[in-house]
Formats: structure tokens, C-alpha cells, sequence
């Protein structure tokens, strides 16, 4: 991990008037951008052996400049570079999994966020303890996949956007379907609705809903679209397809708007709250935006299955705000209200707290 006292130098010496909001160019890098912009700052688009034409399509999203390397690995030779131009990288789910965690952290270029949190959200082990340290329920875990009895989820560690998940309801299904080269976690299937609520805590804040450091805001909330179990569920029992050579699986292909019973928002709220207090009790507390991943039962009850320290991907229906934001302030999307912490931060000197 790059030390905190190394990165206070580098932020340091930056040039504060001349700050430039960088991130990876995939996942939601075009809100980020139009979030940045809308609050004064240039952007970079880091463009990892890729084409870059689409952002002539979308030029509010668009980035100022774009920095090219070969693979994500090279940043780490290149950081000097990143650190001339007075970057702060944003991190997004995409650009983490591909650079993989430990490179991450060790990236000598000031990050939005607190770095501590990649190891608990990528292990799923310490994101259990994480999650049912902080009060909130979750699908019981299998130790054993021989105990399978009933329909089960298998889940692999990092943000792999539902790549490789997949369904089974005993241990031959298991057998059919798991990679054994990957960690790989086991836990009850739910039944409910599945909503992602996405927040985002400042610990810099001091008005809204107060936590004991900071604020707490809830600023939008999706659904996913998953190739190809939802159209499986509507074509048939799953074990008739596999029969067939069809098997299901939760890659996620797009993001739907929701807006839950106003009933849920003091729970919703609470949970977010208790995942906070947690994060600041295991490693410092995370800063920014995080979701939450919940199944809804049909008795209300929300189960958390997953939790993601940074901006996803669900957030990109509210590039113009979302029906939550928009009661914070108006057109505010995720990226760019992490712009206007950046700014907060810089204006009142406390840029060290919400980087690291």
C-alpha cells in the first residue's frame, strides 16, 4: 500500500487551481467526466489499449485529454506522469478488477476514496464480516458445497459484473458449473426483488443526516438487467435448458431506475448508516459513494448480499439526477457530486481527508 505520508507530499505539492479529475475510460467514466466538468475541473481519460472514438458521440462526456497505455500495470511506471498533470484518480468498479486490488494500492497518484476498503470489499470473506458486523442480515453462507440442498448462489471474489455467477440446487449442479481456479463463495438463493442502493457518505460534511463523523446521503437506487437469467426465468424451468446446452448467467448488460416504497427509506437509510459506523470502526471508514446490494423479500425484510465501496455502474440512469438527488439538490449524478467533494475539500483545505 502507497504510504498515507507519500501521498500528502504529492498532494502537497500539486498545483490546487489546477486540479484534473482522471479515470479509467469504461464503467461510468462518462458521468464522471460530465460531473467534473460541470464543477470546473479538466479531465483525463486513461485509455488502456483501446479505441476512444465512441466519446465523439457523447462530447459533455468527453474527457480533456486522454492518457494511452499498452496495459493497467504500466500505470504504475507512469504514475510520474499522472503526478505532473496534478491528477486524482477517481476508481471505478472496472478499473480496480482490472488493475487488480494490490497494484491499485500501490499506485503513487492521490485516489479519490480510502484504498484500505479494496481488501474488504474484494474478499468475500472479510465482506462478510464487515457486512454482519454491522447488524445487517445476510443470505446464510454454505460451507460445504456437498450440503447443498436447495437453490444456492455461487459468487467469485472481486467486481467481475456477475461474470461466472451461476445458480445450483445441489452438489452435482456445483459440479457442473464451478471454477475451481477462483475463490469462490456459497450462499443461500433468495427469493425477492433485487435493488441496488447507492449512497454517499462525506466525512467532511456537517448538514443532513448526521452519522457520528459526517454525513450520510441516499442519491439514487437501480435494477440490472442480467444476460441471460431473466429472459431464462421467463422461458422455462432451468433444468429443462441445461438439457438443452442453456445455462444461466448474471453478466450484467444494463441498469434500470427504481424508486422503492417510501416506507423502505428509514431501513434503507439505517442500513446505510450501520455499513458507515462499521467501515470506520474496521479500517477508517470508507469516503464517497458505495452501494449497497439488497434483495427485498416479499415480507420487507432486505437482506444485503453484496456491498461496493465506490461508484457502480447502476448509477449511470442519473447522469441528470435521480429522483433521491434531485430532493438534495437538482441534476446532481454520483459523479459529479464526487467532483463537488473534491471541491468542497480543496476550498476548505482537506483534501488529504477524502484522498488517500
Amino acid at each position: 500500500m502507497v504510504s498515507r505520508d507519500r501521498i500528502d507530499r504529492i498532494i502537497d505539492g500539486y498545483d490546487k487551481d489546477n486540479l484534473v479529475i482522471a479515470t479509467a475510460c469504461s464503467h461510468t467514466s462518462l458521468q464522471i467526466f460530465d460531473g467534473a466538468r460541470k464543477e470546473g475541473f479538466r479531465t483525463l481519460g486513461i485509455a488502456v489499449g483501446q479505441k476512444t472514438k465512441f466519446y465523439d458521440a457523447f462530447p459533455r462526456g468527453k474527457p480533456d485529454e486522454f492518457f494511452f497505455v499498452d496495459s493497467y500495470t504500466q500505470l504504475l511506471d507512469r504514475a510520474p506522469e499522472l503526478v505532473k498533470k496534478n491528477v486524482i484518480i477517481v476508481p471505478h468498479g472496472s478499473f480496480v478488477e482490472y488493475m487488480n486490488t494490490k497494484n491499485f494500492e500501490e499506485l503513487e497518484v492521490p485516489t479519490f476514496g480510502n484504498r484500505m476498503v479494496l481488501d474488504w470489499e474484494s474478499d468475500r470473506e472479510k465482506e462478510r464480516v464487515w457486512i454482519t458486523g454491522a447488524g445487517l442480515e445476510m443470505p446464510r453462507k454454505i460451507e460445504d458445497p456437498k450440503l447443498i440442498d436447495k437453490p444456492v448462489l455461487v459468487k467469485y471474489d472481486g467486481a467481475k459484473g456477475g461474470r461466472g455467477f451461476f445458480i445450483a440446487k445441489d452438489y452435482p449442479d456445483f459440479k457442473l458449473g464451478i471454477d475451481h481456479s477462483q475463490r469462490f463463495s456459497i450462499q443461500e438463493y433468495i427469493l425477492g426483488t433485487r435493488y441496488y442502493i447507492h449512497y454517499f457518505y462525506s466525512p467532511i460534511r456537517t448538514q443532513g443526516y448526521r452519522l457520528s463523523k459526517g454525513v450520510l446521503e441516499l442519491l439514487s437506487i437501480d435494477r440490472r438487467d442480467e444476460s441471460n437469467i431473466d429472459e431464462m426465468y421467463k422461458l422455462g424451468a432451468q433444468e429443462e435448458l441445461k438439457k438443452l446446452g442453456f445455462f444461466p448467467t448474471f453478466v450484467v448488460t444494463g441498469n434500470v431506475p427504481v424508486v422503492v416504497r417510501e416506507s423502505l427509506l428509514p431501513k434503507l437509510l439505517d442500513m446505510g448508516e450501520r455499513a458507515v459506523e462499521k467501515s470506520l470502526e474496521l479500517f477508517g471508514g470508507m469516503i464517497g459513494p458505495f452501494c449497497l446490494e439488497c434483495i427485498v423479500t416479499d415480507n420487507l425484510q432486505v437482506k444485503v448480499f453484496e456491498i461496493s465501496s465506490r461508484i457502480v455502474a447502476g448509477t449511470n440512469p442519473f447522469v441528470s439526477g435521480s429522483p433521491y438527488s434531485d430532493l438534495l439538490e437538482p441534476g446532481v449524478s454520483t459523479g459529479r457530486r464526487m467532483a463537488q467533494e473534491i471541491k468542497y475539500a480543496k476550498e476548505t483545505g482537506q483534501l488529504g481527508a477524502v484522498l488517500s
